[in-house]
């Protein structure tokens, strides 16, 4: 199964940004996850379309199974 972390945060236009990591760390808490978050707001690391990033919206765990059926390769 395949897992990401999804960061969501709010720009200075009111808009959503996300930031995807892949194969987080087992065991991700909360704590971690809004201190990542903090950080990168305040060190102003993202400049989106919509501007800087400025607030939290949500972080969650996105998981994804994929089966193969059949291959033709």
């Amino acid at each position: 199964m395949e897992e990401v972390l999804q960061l969501v945060f709010r720009n200075e236009a009111d808009s959503l940004f996300t930031i995807t990591l892949p194969s987080p760390v087992s065991g991700v808490t909360e704590a971690a996850v809004e201190e990542v978050m903090d950080h990168i707001i305040a060190k102003n690391i993202f400049h989106t379309a919509g501007g800087a990033v400025v607030g939290k919206v949500r972080a969650r765990l996105v998981s994804r199974e994929v089966t193969e059926i059949i291959s033709f390769t």
